[in-house]
């Protein structure tokens, strides 16, 4: 297996080979929750982004793949300018670092979101989906059985017992019936302040969308409003969500029978999917991978897990599950710290 020095030098090595500077230097540019890495340099008075994505671990043709796809449909994405996919290497442009989650503010949080949501409409309604992978139950169903295993087992020391895995599947179920009852559409997945840019021209910056499916139309807006990196008042979202239904029903995407009780149901339980799974994930990332950076957000996902659950009486069991194990640790401790 390739040594992390040695993948570093291949990396250095083949970016001053592309752009034909022999002194150039990369510094990190972002950090990932996977295998993939970013890295910036400078050279003749612009700014590059090399991606390294090992192909072993991280085939970056997906990436491609999708890429062209969002920029044909007119979305913001990185342009690329080299590549070498068998060493897993990309030359791609470099959208700054004004990410979203650092610049939004009281005062401009309706015109970044407004600049998302019309972004969002344009992949839901120009990207073809039907070639994607399925969001269906098996995906859906992996996702919840993160939580139980690494938050409630692993971090809390819990193993639920037969009343509670009742709780937990019957839970389950109505998460996973109110995500199929939606239209299907292309589902970014990770639309959120941390893979959104505020840029000069066709704002936002979308990166990260390789791990797109076929899926629920309200996923990646519960993703963007419902961030588990910051937080807005509920009737403030709930506001941002009801002005997306009117958008998605103007553009013929959902009908005029879908109203806005339906709508925020829709969007409330499709983020609990998102969060339960972020609740092990954020774990995962720590007990498995030996990434830590995300426990400090641990707080906040709990906080839409448990809030969201109370606010539907068939999910009143589920929220005092989680209350009763989670109550009085502090969640942004690992075990044994």
């Amino acid at each position: 297996m390739e040594s992390t020095i040695d993948r570093a030098a291949a990396r250095l090595a083949w970016a001053r080979a592309t752009l034909g500077d022999n002194s150039l230097l990369l510094e990190p540019a972002s950090s990932d929750a996977s295998f993939r890495s970013y890295w910036r340099t400078h050279h003749d008075g612009c700014s590059w982004i090399v991606m390294d994505s090992p192909p072993a671990q991280e085939d970056p043709r997906p990436w491609l793949k999708i890429g062209e796809q969002l920029a044909a449909a007119g979305l913001h994405v990185p342009a690329v300018h080299a590549r070498d996919l068998k060493e897993g290497f990309l030359l791609i442009e470099d959208l700054g670092t004004r990410l979203y989650l650092h610049e939004l503010n009281e005062h401009n949080a309706d015109a970044l979101y407004s600049d998302a949501m019309d972004a969002l409409l344009r992949m839901q309604t120009h990207m073809d989906y039907r070639e994607l992978p399925p969001f269906d139950r098996d995906v859906l169903v992996r996702g919840l059985e993160v939580m139980p295993e690494w938050f409630l087992g692993r971090h809390l020391g819990h193993t639920p017992d037969r009343g509670e895995w009742d709780v937990l599947e019957a839970t389950f179920d109505v998460i996973i019936r109110n995500a199929q009852e939606q239209p299907r559409c292309f589902v970014h997945r990770d639309y959120h302040s941390r893979n959104l840019l505020v840029v000069e021209r066709n704002n936002p910056g979308i990166i990260d969308f390789q791990g797109a499916l076929a899926g629920p139309v309200t996923y990646d807006l519960a993703s963007l409003l419902r961030d588990a990196y910051i937080t807005w008042p509920r009737e403030r979202v709930e506001e941002w969500v009801e002005s997306y239904r009117q958008r998605l029903c103007d553009a013929c995407m959902i009908g005029e029978h879908v109203n806005r009780e339906q709508f925020l149901r829709w969007f409330d339980l499709t983020g609990m999917h998102r969060h339960v799974r972020v609740l092990g994930q954020f774990y995962r990332l720590w007990y498995r991978d030996g990434k830590p950076g995300y426990l400090a957000d641990v707080p906040r996902v709990y906080h839409y897990v448990v809030s969201v659950a109370r606010s539907y009486p068939e999910l009143a069991d589920f929220a005092a599950l989680i209350e009763r194990h989670a109550t009085g640790r502090d969640l942004t401790k690992v075990a044994g710290a």
